[in-house]
């Protein structure tokens, strides 16, 4: 009995000092979709870039820790933290509250508005219920413009789900989707400022409701990993106090 005792005891410290070594992260793996530019993205050599790697890569020197960057489908980017596949999610996710049910998040980082994009031909001038009847709508799989569309114009448009973004514009320009709805910056980055020249924007930006939009974007890590949110935010809160973070967002956004 005393051997059995000792070995349960044993057990229990071993797990709890694993629990306070992980708290400790001196290397940290961050999940992160790509591409999504200019958030996340790879160059034409190969090299991954985007705000989000820069600002990481930042908070990780500020932190005194080195960096990992794991990519996987956004479908699938909770699962994999909750597996742990990778210590942290860095990847334009927006605090909401069916999020929160799963993940803990740090401080807010960046807030971005959503918008729609479609042919600079179109008719449209607005989106709204009165005008999408039989139009296909895009969107990227699991993200909160897929809720809001879903949600919103579900009955009355046919909303087509894309893995990817590069595979929602792609479609775009084959006449398959009449328009889509994007992370702004993103939308802007891939359809405006680039070879994609006939598209633009439809409306006003969108950043409400809070159901959907929620409190900008933050890194999420597990429930428990509260010691480790807690050095994310005094890094995020000192990147900003040293115009480190200012640098990194006039590098992908210039001056708005």
């Amino acid at each position: 009995m005393k051997n059995i005792i000792f070995i349960s005891i044993t057990a229990a410290s071993l797990a709890i000092g694993h629990v306070q070594a992980r708290d400790s992260y001196d290397h940290i793996r961050f999940g992160v979709d790509v591409p999504y530019e200019p958030m996340e993205y790879r160059t034409p050599d190969g090299e991954l870039t985007g705000f989000d790697i820069d600002l990481g890569n930042a908070l990780c020197e500020q932190m005194e820790v080195t960096c990992e960057w794991v990519e996987q489908q956004w479908d699938g980017i909770i699962p994999g933290l909750l597996a742990r596949n990778y210590d942290a999610i860095m990847s334009s996710m927006t605090i909401n509250e069916e999020r929160r049910a799963q993940v803990l998040f740090s401080d807010s980082y960046l807030t971005v508005p959503s918008a729609w994009f479609g042919p600079v031909d179109t008719a449209l001038e607005e989106v709204n219920e009165s005008n999408l009847k039989g139009l296909i709508l895009g969107v990227q799989r699991g993200t909160l413009q897929d809720n809001y569309a879903t949600d919103l114009y579900g009955d009355i448009a046919t909303v087509r789900r894309y893995a990817s973004v590069d595979d929602m514009l792609l479609d775009m320009e084959a006449d398959r989707v009449d328009i889509v709805f994007v992370n702004y910056p993103v939308g802007k980055t891939t359809l405006l400022d680039s070879e994609r020249s006939e598209y633009r924007v439809i409306g006003d930006m969108i950043n409400e409701p809070y159901k959907y939009f929620g409190d900008g974007l933050a890194i999420a890590l597990r429930p428990r990993d509260e010691a480790l949110a807690e050095r994310f935010n005094e890094a995020i809160a000192a990147v900003k106090e040293d115009g480190t973070y200012d640098r990194i967002h006039e590098r992908y956004f210039g001056e708005e």
